[in-house]
């Protein structure tokens, strides 16, 4: 269980999330980094759930986008195509968030691509936690956007027990 958190604000976009990795009630790991920049592709990627399953998608979306080139969008697509249809992916246990410099997508076993409307979207036990603080602190603050993931992740690490505050966040320089 986890929390990721992705806030678009001005020139940046910041995914960043906790550390937590819980095994039913108990906590196995604090430490555990769910949040990773593709370098090569100057993307970030932020996974939910099973370890070994989202590390299959990492590698999967990894890819993707060397198959087509970069292009979020046809590298999402395609890896939610191969997701839903393949058996085996099918009972993958995650759920996904990328980001690059233009744009940001929560991906799903389900099929399910959503791009937010309003720059802010989360995943995880602690998601929804984490996204109503987002909003809030996004209409109601100017604070950056960096700034905003790392409070949104401490107020859900403070709900939820499955999140705790040992965070990993990420920025890159989007297109404003």
């Amino acid at each position: 269980m986890t929390t990721i958190v992705s806030v678009r604000r001005g020139d940046k976009v910041v995914v960043g999330g906790d550390g937590q990795v819980s095994l039913g009630n108990t906590v196995m790991k604090g430490t555990a980094r769910k949040v990773r920049r593709l370098a090569k592709h100057d993307t970030i990627t932020g996974f939910a759930g099973s370890t070994a399953d989202a590390i299959t998608l990492l590698d999967l979306f990894e890819a993707q986008l060397e198959k087509h080139q970069g292009n979020i969008f046809n590298a999402v697509v395609s890896l939610a195509k191969e997701w839903r249809g393949d058996r085996v992916l099918r009972k993958l246990e995650a759920l996904m968030l990328v980001a690059n410099k233009e744009k940001t997508y929560l991906i799903s076993g389900s099929g399910d691509i959503i791009e937010p409307e309003d720059g802010v979207i989360a995943i995880g036990s602690g998601g929804n936690f984490a996204l109503a603080a987002a909003r809030a602190l996004t209409d109601n603050t100017e604070l950056p956007a960096k700034d905003i993931v790392e409070k949104s992740l401490q107020i859900a690490a403070g709900i939820c027990v499955f999140s705790n505050d040992n965070l990993t966040i990420e920025e890159l320089d989007s297109v404003a």
